[in-house]
């Protein structure tokens, strides 16, 4: 055994009120447990969560299914929570599904007559649909009902079949990509914006105690300011805090534990990681301040072009670290400050 090995086995070995590293039944399913069941544990987006109690609760009141759902969002905001919390607070089934898998419209047809009475539909990355397969969700939306084609030829017919009463939960992240009809279908779109740092605090704490993990002093704060605005990251990062904790046989995670641990997994105080830094010391070393395109950033900094547009880019023009001209990308002095990189014909911002 190495002296590694025995390091690790020490950990495991070790009992008391330490953060445990054997992974329990509830954190192998941390993925789930980690979300809300209700909309009175979520936290967060407060309008929308009113608006949905009245959407739903009306529903209930009328003894009805309610209105087709749509929620529109960044990644990680809580959409899939949500269809789950909308299938708990009507008492029904959840059918979860994504618009990639459902390629021909018979894949539709198939889970639309297999849905049982009041049961929620969830299609995530509903953008994706093709155009056929939207095109059977519109009468199945409006009137419950699809007319499906038997046969080919001159002895084809048409039939219809009833569906039973149900509600549909789409989930984007591309509100410009669903399609007019489509979007028009649903009786309540609702917007999820970014979280700020007492809702993200909130949302650590809470896990960390689903978790078991003891945070102290502002240690969930520290976990809150680097998480970019998303639950999902900010559960992610606590994550890799607990694995510190666990491997150092901290009791409790205090400020300075968190932020070692954070960075140690390379995220900085201000959230940012190493394709980000990457991509502002090209902006501001390599590039010196000239303006970069997408595709030559994307080249220079080894990953594609749409992976740098849609998850590094809008986080760092909303945090003012670049700005995008009709030339191209230009870091901002606030890049050059955080990098320590003096900035040309100028010196140290």
């Amino acid at each position: 055994m190495t002296r590694r090995d025995a390091d690790v086995t020490s950990l495991v070995e070790t009992t008391g009120n330490v953060v445990t590293p054997l992974a329990s039944e509830g954190d192998q399913n941390a993925d789930v447990t980690l979300r809300p069941s209700t909309l009175a544990d979520f936290v967060g987006q407060r309008e929308l969560v009113r608006h949905l109690e009245i959407v739903l609760g009306s529903a209930r009141v009328r003894g009805q299914s309610s209105d087709h759902l749509l929620f529109a969002g960044p990644p990680g905001l809580g959409k899939t929570s949500l269809a789950n919390i909308v299938a708990h607070e009507m008492g029904s089934g959840l059918r979860v599904t994504s618009g990639p898998v459902l390629a021909r419209p018979g894949d539709l047809v198939s889970l639309l007559t297999d849905l049982q009475e009041g049961e929620v539909l969830f299609i995530d990355e509903i953008h994706r649909l093709s155009r056929t397969v939207e095109e059977v969700l519109y009468p199945a939306m409006e009137d419950r009902r699809l007319d499906v084609m038997i046969g080919r030829g001159p002895s084809a017919r048409s039939i219809r079949l009833d569906l039973p009463t149900f509600t549909l939960v789409g989930a984007t992240t591309r509100t410009g990509l669903v399609a007019a009809p489509l979007r028009d279908r649903f009786g309540f779109v609702g917007q999820l914006d970014l979280y700020d740092t007492e809702e993200l605090r909130l949302i650590v704490a809470r896990s960390a105690r689903l978790l078991g993990v003891a945070l102290v002093d502002d240690a969930a704060g520290v976990i809150a300011r680097r998480s970019r605005g998303t639950p999902r990251i900010a559960n992610r990062l606590l994550r890799r805090v607990r694995d510190v904790a666990s491997f150092g046989a901290h009791e409790r995670v205090d400020e300075k534990l968190a932020a070692d641990a954070l960075e140690l997994f390379g995220v900085d105080e201000y959230g940012l990681d190493k394709v980000d830094r990457r991509i502002l010391r090209l902006l501001c070393d390599q590039f010196a301040q000239l303006p970069v395109g997408l595709t030559t950033l994307s080249h220079a900094c080894g990953e594609e072009p749409v992976t740098v547009e849609d998850a590094y880019e809008p986080y760092l023009l909303r945090e003012g670290f670049l700005i995008r001209t009709p030339r191209g990308r230009i870091a901002t002095e606030r890049a050059f400050t955080h990098l320590g990189i003096p900035r040309p014909g100028g010196g140290m911002v």
